[in-house]
């Protein structure tokens, strides 16, 4: 095989390039280096897999993570690609035999840590070796803008030095401006050329509720789900403990995921959920960038995510193979004020914590948004887009949504009598007339305002405040907690301006995931139950994840197909020359059983 396209055919079976692939793989293969912005699942490592197999020597691969190289070592193996990676959690024994091949050009891609890579005696050895290509994946891990900031990704301009004639690809799915800058700065990109490609998920259906029993409202989703794999986020490990206990109690197979459980049981439950078709992994963000599985049906935020960088890069581990995915956040008004807490009291310097509340305030307008999810969630990424159509904005066509004007101006009324010096919960108590120490003491019951909106539920008003808060109507001043007036509220005020709220929406469960929607018959069900126990078995056998033996996607392609032998199997996406020699007469073997029924 020499160019591109006929790799992909018959390495992965994959019948033609998305996107910019090819241009990026053409441009590595004449010896150039990039920076590669491509979406979650959009097939960045085909960018530097491919060109690794047409150069004569060694491409490195920097990873961020031992479980992410584990994974994709294994799933590279199963395509007979010779792979390795070095890791501190491998036998002293294991590494050297792994050193000795790359002295014999055995391996063809190696991934290893940023630290590894700029141990001294590890740059001397490869500098000795002919190197092909270094990529660096989860690149936005190089600017301390970023939310995965490793100091030791900065060390990699070394690399620039001592390998100036390789081209280096860095990659990443999630980067804004400041983060594209210090990626080209820390990496020497100065003269290479950006590839970017749209953030779109097409797959994906975003969704978004306000909280009103968490937990009924997760059950409730979950219990529609029970054979679809999926990830619940949280924000804290004792709510994920909390959680998890929950969900197994309820009869839900589920596992919690977070930087306080021993190595051991962490690494085991992250096999499980690698190797399940059904299991929902309940995590903090600590369970992130080493997740490299397909077929993640839906990713649920029970808590806000920190930002929207966070939320795209979670949401995005849903659909990876391109089939459709739910991407559901839970929100409510605490969580502004708990997570601009956190923010607050980190160590980072005020500009950075003012960029980080920018970020927060981002996906709090998302959550709020009046317009189409797909849409704000690109706005917010930098892109324009049209409505999608599909998400629950767009299904719920403007039902929710009021004039509300009249009650945005009594609120904005009473932030500035109360000289924008006090919290929601004391405007609120104002608003709705109700004489607390607080309010006599300060003696805003003699306010004009006092009593003004007296029929609106003390919830209600929290919600239109946070509403306000999320459509730039009024600012929180989070070091006190104090409402505050902004150059958009004297608009209102005035009444020169509409504003538009939302009510407390009716949650559109629409079940886009549902296999029925593909699986037609009883008899198409009972061939896909026989694929999937197949798969199970086979890849516990391989010691690798399910979707390192058959996609998703390659699995309704057969189902749909029903290929008989070798010759219509090879046609299916996503089975390469390896897995049809090593996999193609157990599915045709499956498959031929259900020909005569």
């Amino acid at each position: 095989m020499t160019n591109p396209l006929q790799v992909l055919n018959h390495i992965y079976g994959y019948p033609s390039f998305q996107g910019q692939q090819e241009n990026i793989i053409n441009h590595v293969l004449s010896g150039g280096s990039a920076l590669v912005l491509m979406p979650t699942g959009g097939g960045k490592s085909i960018c530097y897999q491919i060109p690794a197999l047409l150069f004569d020597g060694l491409t490195i691969v920097v990873s961020p993570l031992i479980a992410l190289m584990q994974d994709q070592v294994a799933t590279l193996q199963e395509l007979g690609i010779s792979a390795s990676y070095l890791s501190s959690a491998l036998e002293v024994g294991e590494n050297d035999k792994t050193i000795q091949k790359i002295r014999n050009k055995e391996i063809k891609i190696l991934y290893v840590t940023p630290e590894r890579l700029v141990n001294e005696w590890f740059i001397n050895f490869l500098s000795r070796q002919k190197i092909s290509l270094i990529a660096i994946d989860e690149a936005h891990c190089v600017s301390h803008w970023g939310h995965d900031f490793r100091p030791e990704y900065q060390k990699l301009q070394i690399l620039g030095t001592v390998f100036s004639n390789v081209p280096r690809l860095a990659l990443t799915a999630t980067a804004d401006h400041y983060t594209r800058v210090d990626i080209i700065h820390f990496l020497g990109l100065k003269t290479s050329p950006v590839f970017s490609t749209s953030f779109n998920r097409p797959n994906l259906y975003y969704m978004t509720q306000e909280k009103n029993n968490a937990k009924g409202q997760l059950l409730s989703f979950l219990n529609g789900r029970k054979h679809e794999a999926g990830i619940v986020y949280c924000n804290s490990r004792r709510r994920v403990d909390e959680i998890t206990e929950f969900l197994q109690a309820s009869g839900i197979n589920a596992a919690n995921y977070h930087a306080g459980l021993d190595n051991s049981l962490r690494a085991n439950h992250q096999n499980k959920f690698l190797q399940s078709s059904s299991m929902v992994m309940v995590a903090t963000v600590a369970f992130g960038l080493g997740i490299d599985k397909p077929d993640v049906r839906y990713v649920y935020h029970l808590d806000m995510p920190r930002s929207i960088d966070h939320f795209y890069q979670e949401s995005g581990r849903a659909g990876r193979d391109t089939m459709p995915a739910i991407s559901v956040v839970n929100y409510g008004f605490k969580e502004i004020f708990e997570l601009s807490g956190m923010i607050l009291a980190g160590e980072s310097s005020d500009l950075k914590k003012r960029y980080e509340l920018d970020k927060l305030k981002k996906i709090i307008a998302y959550c709020d948004s009046l317009n189409c999810r797909r849409q704000s969630l690109l706005t917010a990424l930098g892109e324009e887009s049209e409505p999608c159509g599909k998400c629950d904005i767009c299904l719920s066509q403007d039902k929710n949504i009021y004039d509300g004007s009249v009650l945005a101006q009594k609120i904005l009324s009473a932030i500035y009598r109360l000289q924008q010096k006090f919290s929601a919960g004391h405007v609120v108590d104002v608003l709705r007339g109700k004489a607390s120490t607080a309010v006599q003491v300060w003696e805003h019951h003699k306010l004009s305002t006092f009593g003004i909106a007296s029929e609106i539920s003390e919830k209600e008003l929290r919600r239109t405040i946070r509403q306000l808060y999320s459509y730039d109507l009024l600012d929180i001043d989070f070091t006190c907690g104090a409402l505050k007036l902004n150059a958009n509220s004297l608009p209102v005020l005035r009444g020169v301006k509409q504003v538009r709220l939302k009510k407390n929406p009716i949650y559109i469960n629409r079940d886009i995931t549902e296999k029925s929607i593909w699986l037609r018959t009883e008899l198409e069900e009972r061939l896909y139950h026989d694929l999937l126990n197949w798969r199970h078995k086979t890849a516990i056998s391989h010691r690798v994840s399910h979707h390192a033996i058959l996609s998703d996607r390659t699995l309704r392609e057969i189902i749909e197909n029903r290929p008989i032998d070798t010759f219509s199997m090879q046609s299916i996406y996503g089975v390469g020359e390896a897995k049809l020699r090593h996999f193609g007469n157990d599915v045709i073997a499956i498959v031929s059983s259900y020909q005569n029924l």
